[in-house]
C-alpha cells in the first residue's frame, strides 16, 4: 500500500509533533460528574439564545423597514447582504467567545457531525443539542417579549419554503448548505493543519463565520436559511403557525444529512482514516 509523502519544510516552518487525538468515548459517564461539561452546556444554551435574539431581530427590522403599509421600499433596510452578515457575524463572535469552553458548536447539525468524527461523546452531544434548542426558544422569546405585534405580523423570522421553490428544492439547499458550513467546521479546527501549518496563523472562528455568511446569501431566497436545527425548531416554536411546522423537518433531515456527508468526506476521503486504520491493522498483523 502506498504512504503518504511530505515533503521537508525548511527548518524555521518545522512543524510541531503531531498525533492525532484519540476518539471520543461513545458513553462517558464520567462527563456528568464534571463541572466543565455544566459549564459547556450553559455557554452552549446562552451562545445560541444571543445568536436567535440579535438575527431574528435583525430579519423583522428588515422586514419592517421594506413593509410597503409603513411606506417602505425595497431600498429601506440592511437587505439580504445585511441578513447574511448578521448571521455570519454573530457566529465569528460566539463561536470566537465561546470554542475555548465549549467548542463553539451553537448548531445541533455541527454537533452530530462532531460526533459522527468521534470528536464528542454520546451524551455530550445530545446535550449540547437540548442545550441549543432552549436557547433558541429563549432567544426567539426575548424578540417575541420585545416586539411582539412585529414578530407576529412579519413571521418571527421562521424558516419556511418560499413561493416558487418545492420541498425537494428545499432540502437540497439545506443539505448543500450544511455541507459548506461542517467541511468548514472540519477544516478550520483540524489539529493535524494547525500542527503543520504552525507557522501560518489561522483563526477558526473566521472562516466559519463567512461560511454561514455564503451560504445565507445563496439559500435566503430558498427557505430563508436554516442550516442549524436549533435556529430553526426556536423559531417556529415562537411563531407557531402551521407552515413553519409542516415545513420543519426539511430543516432537520437536510442539516443532518449535509453534516453527516461533511463528516465522511473530510475524515474517510481528506484525512484517509479508513485507509489509515486498514494499514494499521495490517502492520500490527
Amino acid at each position: 500500500m502506498a504512504k503518504d509523502v511530505e515533503v521537508a519544510e525548511p527548518a524555521e516552518f518545522a512543524a510541531k509533533d503531531y498525533h492525532d487525538p484519540p476518539p471520543a468515548p461513545l458513553f462517558d459517564a464520567e462527563e456528568l460528574t464534571k463541572w466543565s461539561f455544566y459549564r459547556a452546556l450553559i455557554a452552549e444554551f446562552i451562545a445560541t439564545l444571543l445568536f436567535l435574539y440579535i438575527t431574528v431581530l435583525t430579519v423583522i427590522g428588515y422586514k419592517s423597514q421594506t413593509d410597503p403599509a409603513l411606506k417602505g421600499t425595497d431600498c429601506d433596510g440592511v437587505g439580504i447582504l445585511g441578513i447574511a452578515w448578521a448571521f455570519g457575524g454573530m457566529i465569528f463572535i460566539l463561536v470566537y467567545c465561546t470554542a475555548g469552553i465549549s467548542g463553539g458548536h451553537i448548531n445541533p447539525a455541527v454537533t452530530f457531525g462532531l460526533f459522527l468524527a468521534r470528536k464528542v461523546s454520546l451524551i455530550r452531544a445530545v446535550s449540547y443539542m437540548v442545550a441549543q434548542c432552549l436557547g433558541a426558544i429563549c432567544g426567539c422569546g426575548l424578540v417575541k417579549a420585545f416586539q411582539k405585534a412585529y414578530y407576529t405580523r412579519y413571521g418571527g423570522g421562521a424558516n419556511e419554503v418560499q413561493p416558487g421553490y418545492s420541498k425537494g428544492t428545499a432540502l437540497g439547499a439545506e443539505i448543500i448548505g450544511t455541507f459548506v458550513l461542517v467541511y468548514t467546521v472540519f477544516s478550520a479546527t483540524d489539529p493535524k493543519r494547525n500542527a503543520r501549518d504552525s507557522h501560518v496563523p489561522v483563526l477558526a472562528p473566521l472562516p466559519i463565520g463567512f461560511a454561514v455568511f455564503m451560504v445565507h446569501l445563496a439559500t435566503i431566497p430558498v427557505t430563508g436559511t436554516g442550516i442549524n436545527p436549533a435556529r430553526s425548531f426556536g423559531a417556529a416554536v415562537m411563531y407557531g403557525h402551521d407552515k413553519a411546522w409542516d415545513d420543519q423537518w426539511i430543516f432537520w433531515v437536510g442539516p443532518f444529512l449535509g453534516a453527516a456527508a461533511a463528516a465522511f468526506y473530510y475524515q474517510f476521503v481528506l484525512r484517509a482514516a479508513a485507509i489509515k486504520a486498514l494499514g494499521s491493522f495490517r502492520s500490527n498483523a
